[in-house]
């Protein structure tokens, strides 16, 4: 069962004669997982030896449980592209994604995407997962992506995104001074009538939470370390613009391409307590060098844009 996804546990004192459901339920195991691993292919052992659910556990028993094999959708297809791996580790990755990059194909875009990449480096390396993107980011945004390397674990991860568990910190240049050196910006989104892209601040929207914090100024930029508390889709490009601030590169939202092509914004770091370890993990990574040419020009008082 060498290619079989597992995880095991002892028993605890606290833990003593709880039913095996309870128990992994208790671990985070959902009942869709329990039903999988029933009639796909897995296999659950206390102490070694194969039992149901409804199994009476004692202190110090050895619970073991196999996920059944996944396998990659026939319809993704797998491309062997060096991926830029910040962290690894059995059951989680985490990427930083260039800018102009799909995080799953499109029909505008049908290959080259996070997903196509990560399928081509499952098979390379003998990884027996399905996709399973955690955080994801719009095509032109690069940055931190937390990746699950099996469905458990993208639960379980899930879960903690809903807990406001997982937290991401952004990086953007905004066009203009922002004065107010940290600020929320609690205005509600909507998507745009006239558009099935575009997003607006609307009263009819639902909430919207970003935190900023303006990090320098100069040269009719500003550059800003944000935080959200809401996931709105274009959120932090919808905020920005409304304030008359769009972001650098954002043409969509009224943002000029003189000094940069894609929207400057980054995600800079994600930090979540890990799903099976429970050790606490900040991954930072750099912005690319597009917006990094742009920091340089805001930070030095000598160079006009």
């Amino acid at each position: 069962m060498d290619k079989q996804f597992s995880l095991e546990w002892t028993v605890h004192q606290q833990e003593d004669q709880l039913l095996l459901r309870d128990f992994l339920g208790g671990k985070g195991v959902s009942k869709r997982a329990l039903t999988s691993i029933k009639y796909d292919g897995g296999l659950i052992t206390v102490n070694q030896n194969e039992v149901t659910v409804r199994y009476v556990l004692k202190q110090d028993d050895h619970v073991k449980i196999w996920f059944p094999v996944e396998q990659i959708s026939e319809q993704l297809k797998p491309e062997e592209v060096p991926l830029d791996i910040v962290y690894e580790d059995d059951y989680v990755l985490v990427i930083n994604k260039p800018p102009v990059m799909n995080t799953i194909p499109s029909r505008e875009h049908p290959s080259g995407s996070v997903a196509n990449l990560l399928a081509g480096y499952y098979l390379k390396n003998g990884i027996h997962s399905g996709i399973h993107i955690v955080t994801r980011l719009d095509r032109d945004t690069s940055g931190a992506m937390l990746i699950a390397k099996h469905s458990h674990i993208h639960h379980l991860l899930s879960e903690m995104q809903k807990q406001k568990k997982i937290n991401r910190m952004y990086e953007a240049i905004a066009e203009g001074e922002i004065t107010q050196m940290s600020g929320t910006i609690d205005l509600p989104i909507a998507r745009k009538g006239s558009s099935i892209i575009e997003r607006e601040v609307n009263s009819s929207g639902k909430r919207a939470i970003t935190h900023y914090e303006v990090q320098s100024t100069g040269h009719q930029f500003t550059h800003l370390f944000i935080r959200l508390e809401t996931g709105r889709t274009h959120q932090i490009r919808v905020h920005f613009s409304y304030l008359g601030h769009p972001l650098a590169g954002d043409d969509l939202y009224g943002g000029g391409r003189t000094e940069i092509s894609r929207q400057s914004l980054h995600c800079r770091s994600v930090a979540f307590e890990h799903p099976v370890t429970g050790e606490n993990l900040q991954i930072l990574v750099p912005v690319p060098s597009d917006m990094q040419q742009v920091l340089s020009k805001i930070n030095s008082p000598d160079e006009t844009l």
